[in-house]
C-alpha cells in the first residue's frame, strides 16, 4: 500500500464508495424501511468503524426577528460492526429500521432523506442520499379528511420551530394551516392549524389553534392583540375514526 495512494483516499480518491438501495420509498410515520448498503472498495484496502444511517429534514428557525431555513436529524442508526473491504471488492449489508411516529409527513416544502455514512479513519467519508416519501398513517389522513369535510382547505404546510411549551423530542413541530371556503366555519374563522402529536402507533394528540375572523371594534382589537387566538387539544385514536368529524366540530364550535 503505496503513501501516494493513502494520500489520495486522505482527500477522497480511491476511496470506498457507497450506495444504499431502500426496498421501499413511500411509508408512514412508525412504518418500517428495508434496504441494502453496498459498499465498493476502492484501490486500497481499508477499515470501516461504523456505518450509519440517518434521516434528515428541514424546518423554519427563527433569530434576530429573521427566519431562515435549518436541518434536523429525525433519527439515526448504526448497523454493522467494524468491517475491512478490500480493493475493488463489493459488499452488501441488509439493514432493516422503523420510522420514528414523529417524523414529518413529505407535504408543502418538507422533504424527508436518508443519509449513508461510512465512518472511515484517514479518508473522507464516504456518503450517499436518498429521498423517501412519507405519507400520512390512517389515523392523520383520517384526520385531514375530516378536517377538510367541515368545508376547510389546506393554505399551507410547513415544518417550524417548535415554541418552548410545545417542544418534545425534537426542535420543530409540523403545521397544517387550514381556511374555510365553505360551510358553518366560512365568515367565522380566519384560519384552523393544527399540529400532530402522536402517542403511540394507534392515538395521537391533535393541537388546534382556532383563529377567529374579528367582528366590531371588539374583536379587531382582539386580533391586534391576538386574543382572538384560542389553542386546544385532544386525543384520538384508530378507535375514533367513525366519529372523527363531530369530535373535531364540537371542539372548534366551542370557539367560534
Amino acid at each position: 500500500m503505496s503513501i501516494f495512494n493513502k494520500a489520495l483516499a486522505s482527500i477522497g480518491i480511491g476511496s470506498a464508495r457507497v450506495d444504499t438501495r431502500l426496498e421501499e420509498t413511500k411509508v408512514s410515520p412508525g412504518g418500517k424501511i428495508n434496504g441494502v448498503v453496498h459498499i465498493y472498495g476502492g484501490s486500497l484496502e481499508q477499515d470501516i468503524d461504523e456505518i450509519y444511517l440517518s434521516i434528515h429534514t428541514t424546518y423554519v428557525k427563527e433569530a434576530n426577528d429573521k427566519k431562515y431555513s435549518a436541518s434536523a436529524v429525525v433519527d439515526s442508526f448504526r448497523i454493522n460492526s467494524p468491517i475491512t473491504i478490500k480493493p475493488s471488492q463489493t459488499k452488501e449489508i441488509p439493514f432493516s429500521f422503523m420510522l420514528p411516529a414523529d417524523v414529518p409527513i413529505t407535504i408543502g416544502r418538507t422533504k424527508i432523506w436518508v443519509t449513508t455514512g461510512l465512518d472511515i479513519k484517514n479518508a473522507v467519508d464516504p456518503t450517499d442520499k436518498d429521498y423517501l416519501q412519507v405519507v400520512p398513517n390512517p389515523l392523520m389522513e383520517a384526520v385531514l379528511n375530516e378536517v377538510e369535510n367541515l368545508g376547510f382547505r389546506l393554505r399551507e404546510a410547513d415544518c417550524e420551530q417548535a415554541p418552548y411549551k410545545l417542544r418534545r423530542r425534537l426542535p420543530f413541530v409540523q403545521e397544517f394551516e387550514f381556511v374555510p371556503v365553505m360551510g358553518a366555519y366560512r365568515g367565522k374563522l380566519d384560519e384552523l392549524e393544527l399540529i400532530f402529536a402522536p402517542l403511540s402507533a394507534a392515538e395521537m394528540q391533535i393541537l388546534l389553534q382556532v383563529d377567529r375572523r374579528a367582528r366590531g371594534l371588539g374583536g379587531l382589537l382582539a386580533e391586534a392583540m391576538q386574543m382572538d387566538e384560542s389553542n386546544v387539544s385532544l386525543t384520538v385514536s384508530t378507535k375514533d375514526i367513525p366519529q372523527l368529524k363531530q369530535k373535531l366540530k364540537s371542539v372548534i364550535d366551542r370557539y367560534c
